[in-house]
């Protein structure tokens, strides 16, 4: 199963999801001018969000809603299980299954709240000066770039297009998000080796144990990115990997070597939801997993939970 994949469902069914997993009633946004200074928060480095106001946001392909699941988790839902959870700020993917290359609603959600959202967004790096969209998509706060060996496995990574890709994320700071699969690893590797000054955030562990087994020869190739300073790791995922549900104890051994080869500094933990939240997974329940864990100070907790992320992805061109 990939990451993102969920049962099919109606409205009446994730409204019946989302009271069995408790949901609270989100007390609204920061109010003009407030911001998250205070230490007790957390940030969330990876969630999608969609609309069914598909007159204003068209989904890729001229689907319909009937392709949403759930049908609908906009930013207003998604604040409303984060929030009350102690979740501020939120990263925001750009889904290229619903929304292809078109980032505007993150991109608008994100205006709405600056100080609450960050944008990773795609970009169609075949057609002509991505570097220029990459630079203007920078001043709307998109501060990352989702690429993915998935929409063009071929190839996909070594075109002009992509290497300017590298060459301009160098320059701006915005991180390239890889959503990868264990043997991509090893083709980033060698983009790190040429273009150094690129951070990149590896997605979900690079999907290690999404068919049940965590392999030593995997995290071997993750862990070698480690030698990469500017390469980071997104902690993340938990109902996809391993054995899909919670307390996620089988993931801890895997979590304990990303840990020690990148060090708290370049782990971020993050949702992915609306995903995480499909039963019996929940929201709280990958918060949970990272507050058991005892091998890390609560000092570097704080930087697997806010400190990491906000480094990466909260700051303005």
């Amino acid at each position: 199963m990939r990451s993102g994949e969920l049962n099919r469902g109606t409205r009446r069914d994730y409204l019946r999801w989302s009271a069995a997993c408790g949901l609270a009633v989100w007390a609204g946004p920061l109010a003009a001018g407030q911001t998250a200074r205070d230490d007790d928060y957390w940030v969330d480095a990876h969630s999608h969000i969609w609309t069914r106001d598909i007159q204003r946001y068209p989904l890729a392909g001229g689907q319909g809603v009937e392709v949403l699941k759930p049908p609908s988790f906009t930013a207003d839902e998604l604040l409303a299980v984060a929030q009350p959870l102690g979740v501020r700020r939120v990263v925001l993917i750009q889904h290229h299954i619903y929304h292809g290359f078109d980032n505007s609603y993150l991109i608008d959600e994100t205006a709405r709240r600056p100080d609450t959202f960050r944008v990773v967004g795609m970009i169609d790096e075949t057609l002509p000066h991505p570097d220029q969209k990459m630079r203007e998509l920078l001043k709307k706060h998109v501060t990352a770039l989702r690429i993915t060996s998935w929409i063009r496995p071929d190839n996909w990574l070594d075109t002009p297009g992509m290497h300017t890709v590298w060459r301009t994320a160098a320059e701006t700071r915005q991180a390239l998000g890889c959503l990868i699969d264990p043997p991509n690893l090893v083709e980033v590797d060698r983009m790190c080796q040429r273009y150094p000054q690129t951070v990149v955030v590896i997605d979900h562990f690079a999907r290690i144990g999404v068919d049940g087994q965590i392999r030593d020869s995997d995290l071997n190739r993750l862990c070698r990115l480690a030698r990469f300073p500017l390469v980071y790791v997104k902690v993340s995922a938990f109902y996809a990997l391993g054995k899909k549900r919670p307390p996620y104890e089988d993931l801890v051994p895997m979590i304990r070597r990303v840990y020690e080869a990148f060090g708290p500094k370049r782990l971020m933990w993050a949702s992915d939801a609306p995903y995480q939240l499909q039963p019996p997974n929940s929201y709280a329940a990958s918060m949970e997993l990272i507050k058991s864990i005892d091998f890390w100070t609560e000092e570097e907790r704080q930087w697997i939970t806010r400190k990491t992320a906000e480094k990466v992805y909260f700051f303005d061109a």
